[in-house]
């Protein structure tokens, strides 16, 4: 009998250490990999969160840059692009607008090729509804026009067109331009949904 409570004991014991085991050690484990995937986050997040601010700096930098090219040749078209864009991605969008209304008037809308133009113009349209869009549709359907006219596989230009007569009620012309956004780029969500739209009746 004393063999049998022995080894009954040690069944217990090796049970209760098993328990104890299984219990403590996935914790210890666990917060060890806890403090490892914590360093990585912290890591990663390091690099993660400065990204705005790294684009931010870039795009101050840009219109830093782009104001020295304008100091030396006022009429430089390029330059005043570069400055819209950059002045955009800081939310800054009246003066990329007014930067963009610089580079398309003449003299410095000579420098621009024709596809230039066109995305400069499509540029301006897209700030003009960003900015009132009640108010600037058809100065932004003017742009629109000619810039799917200087640039004719805009599927961006020509989405924004199509918004634009939507917004005026102007349902074939709208219709037209998102088709013609879909003969550009057949996989275009934004069309595609709006020839939806435009098709349900309302």
């Amino acid at each position: 009998m004393a063999p049998d409570v022995l080894v009954q004991a040690g069944l217990l014991i090796l049970t209760l250490v098993i328990f104890v085991a299984m219990y403590k050690l996935p914790k210890q484990a666990l917060a060890k990999l806890r403090l490892k995937n914590r360093a990585t986050v912290q890591a990663n997040r390091h690099f993660i969160r400065p990204e705005a601010s790294y684009f931010l700096t870039l795009a101050q930098g840009a219109v830093a840059e782009a104001n020295k090219a304008l100091n030396l040749d006022p009429k430089d078209a390029g330059a005043q692009i570069l400055k819209a864009l950059a002045l955009d991605l800081q939310g800054h969008k009246s003066s990329a607008l007014r930067s963009l209304d610089a580079a398309l008037s003449p003299p410095a809308v000579k420098s621009l090729s024709d596809r230039e133009r066109g995305d400069a113009l499509f540029k301006r349209a897209e700030l003009r509804v960003a900015i009132n869009r009640r108010r600037r549709v058809d100065s932004a359907v003017a742009d629109l026009v000619e810039a799917v006219r200087l640039s004719e596989d805009n599927c961006k230009a020509f989405c924004l067109l199509g918004e634009c007569y939507e917004h005026k009620g102007m349902k074939d012309e709208a219709r037209k331009a998102f088709l013609q956004a879909l003969r550009i780029e057949p996989t275009s969500d934004a069309a595609r949904q709006a020839l939806e739209r435009l098709a349900s009746p309302s």
